[in-house]
């Protein structure tokens, strides 16, 4: 694997300020045989910022959107106009009716039948990737909606978040000959981080890990970001998060670990190599 940038994320990159910023994620993932959409924000900011970076998108041969809400499928119309060839993949899900307490935030069901896009149903190989559904996920910690929800019947209930799908990425260990490492996208978590951390027990693990409605002031919720810090700092494992985690919770988790290097927070503009 080469590298990661964020061209997309909610927090504004000081050190980069020709850059838009947003509500949302896009990540531009390189490895050696594949240029990675993973989500495209709520809007063509993801464009905007690929230009300025020296990055191009018509160039992207696999395409994923993470789950149905607006803030990282948004993009859709325009990165399917500015590239003409990468399969785009989804949760068959994705175009469900979702909502949050402000309203509507699903996707453009008018690009539900464009015959790019890829439904997910279940696990899809191509060379050292997997993009797996959250339907097959195992749910052992309690997974909360935080209020946002779907449509059944005509009425509206607490969002499942079945519609989410994930990506791995496993290359051969540099260090220990025979080890592979496995790196994990995720884009809000809303399945619940542990439940992701715990099925796929990467050796990084990328994303929003969606714990923004915590308030690392209140004592039940900080148990809850202690719970999830330690957790996520297993092992050697290293984490980026950034969007719907919030940046007072990841700063909060982050004095709850020992060592500091488990736990990074990744803005727009910002390119790691995990």
């Amino acid at each position: 694997m080469k590298k990661v940038t964020a061209l997309v994320e909610d927090r504004k990159n000081f050190f980069k300020p020709q850059l838009y910023y947003e509500h949302g994620l896009s990540l531009y993932i390189e490895t050696e045989k594949h240029n990675i959409l993973f989500d495209m924000g709520q809007s063509d900011a993801f464009e905007h910022n690929a230009k300025r970076l020296g990055i191009d998108l018509s160039k992207v041969d696999i395409a994923i959107i993470s789950h149905g809400h607006y803030d990282h499928g948004g993009g859709l119309g325009r990165f399917l106009e500015i590239n003409k060839a990468a399969k785009v993949y989804l949760s068959p899900l994705a175009f469900e009716p979702y909502y949050s307490k402000n309203g509507y935030i699903g996707l453009d069901i008018s690009l539900k039948d464009n015959d790019r896009l890829v439904y997910v149903t279940e696990p899809i190989e191509i060379d050292n990737l997997v993009i797996f559904p959250a339907t097959l996920l195992p749910t052992p910690y309690a997974v909360d909606s935080y209020g946002l929800e779907t449509e059944k019947d005509g009425k509206r209930i607490p969002d499942s978040f079945d519609h989410e799908i994930y990506l791995t990425i496993t290359d051969p260990s540099p260090i220990f000959e025979g080890d592979k490492i496995t790196r994990l996208f995720s884009g809000c978590s809303h399945k619940g981080a542990l439940n992701i951390a715990e099925y796929f027990n990467p050796d990084t693990y990328i994303g929003g890990y969606h714990l923004v409605k915590l308030d690392p002031t209140d004592k039940k919720d900080v148990e809850k970001l202690s719970l999830t810090a330690g957790k996520l700092a297993k092992g050697l494992r290293t984490n980026y998060t950034c969007h719907c985690t919030g940046y007072p919770q990841y700063k909060k988790m982050r004095k709850l670990i020992k060592i500091k290097q488990h736990l990074h927070y990744i803005k727009t503009g910002d390119c790691i190599i995990p």
